[in-house]
């Protein structure tokens, strides 16, 4: 695995530091390269590069914002037995602290950036596009991501919607609900989702939803400080309702919602938090 690191990287050097680290999904390690510090997480799984890269992507995306720090990606790699690699920049990082209601406001600004590029675009009378393939952001009037990612090893389709509703059901609620008819057999929540369903719109129908980049799995894990800010990571990321993020990050301890409600709070925070709930229930219970 090593050898295979250098030739990719194109490093002469590649020393290991610190303790290999294990977490519920990849194992990782951290290693000195004639680049800099270099963190990778490995994985063998036959979906590790298709996980790997819907990560890569999404950092890509918070990055170009310049919001909120994210470890800089550099490449997914093949493994010769089956897998992937995903290496990317290594931060010190320590539990998140001082700096939480800082993050709070950075994911405010964070779900609001898409919004003010479109009041931009229409000042200056620009195209508007999807914005994959660009080296800046480019406004999304969408809702869905260029690409598919994961939320553990469970991939997340991420096809473009016009609407909201129409994302939410079909890409996040109805692929829960599948999973739970798979995995549990429960043919009661089947009938009552069949009913369910066909409420959602209504629920929305009052509320102006403006697609706003999401990190998308946004919990206590998955944040953290060093001595210049907050850091994020290990985002699944795609261009949705903004209190899709308040769900699951309210699920778990704080991490600043006092400071991104309220700098969100031209919005309606009520039924749709509960509705995102359920999207997350498959991975927790």
């Amino acid at each position: 695995m090593e050898k295979i690191l250098k030739t990719e990287l194109k490093t002469s050097v590649l020393k290991a530091f610190g303790s290999s680290g294990g977490g519920y999904i990849s194992q990782s390690q951290a290693y000195e390269t004639d680049s800099g510090r270099i963190f990778v997480k490995i994985n063998h799984k036959p979906q590790a590069r298709k996980m790997f890269e819907g990560e890569m992507a999404s950092l890509e995306a918070i990055q170009k914002t310049n919001i909120v720090r994210v470890p800089q990606p550099i490449k997914v790699i093949d493994l010769p037995g089956g897998g992937a690699m995903f290496v990317m920049e290594y931060l010190k990082m320590k539990h998140l602290n001082k700096y939480s209601s800082k993050l709070g406001e950075q994911i405010a600004d964070l779900h609001l950036y898409n919004q003010k590029l479109g009041e931009k675009l229409r000042k200056e009378g620009n195209t508007i596009g999807k914005g994959a393939g660009h080296s800046e952001s480019q406004y999304v009037d969408k809702f869905g991501f260029h690409t598919a990612t994961c939320c553990g090893y469970i991939p997340q389709v991420n096809e473009w919607q016009s609407d909201w509703p129409s994302f939410f059901i079909r890409h996040r609620l109805q692929a829960q609900l599948d999973l739970i008819e798979k995995d549990y057999g429960d043919r009661e929540a089947r009938e009552l989702w069949s009913q369910l369903k066909l409420k959602i719109p209504e629920m929305f129908c009052d509320v102006e939803i403006v697609p706003a980049l999401l990190h998308g799995d946004l919990w206590a894990g998955n944040v953290a400080e060093d001595d210049s800010g907050p850091i994020i990571f290990d985002p699944a990321s795609f261009y949705g309702h903004s209190e899709f993020e308040l769900a699951i990050a309210g699920m778990f301890e704080n991490i600043g919602n006092e400071n991104l409600g309220r700098k969100l709070c031209n919005k309606d925070i009520g039924i749709q938090c509960e509705l995102e709930y359920i999207s997350k229930s498959v991975f927790f219970f």
